[in-house]
């Protein structure tokens, strides 16, 4: 699979496009929506904002964990 999410996409999009996202994020402590709107920017700039130390290994577990839920 191809993954569909990286670093840059914007958190606006990633709430839309992947749904299953936002639950993903919520259990491992980041807020992506916040008073029923996404946060602005990119989930790089989130998750960095959030102090997340490896952000690019959390996008691969969460592609996983989409992909999984899309079967």
């Amino acid at each position: 699979m191809t993954q569909p999410i990286d670093l840059e996409i914007e958190v606006e999009r990633l709430a839309r496009d992947f749904p299953e996202s936002v639950g993903f994020l919520t259990r491992n402590g980041i807020r992506c929506i916040r008073c029923g709107e996404p946060v602005w920017g990119t989930l790089g700039q989130l998750l960095l904002d959030e102090g997340i130390e490896n952000p690019a290994r959390l996008v691969e577990e969460m592609n996983r964990f989409i992909e999984d839920q899309r079967k």
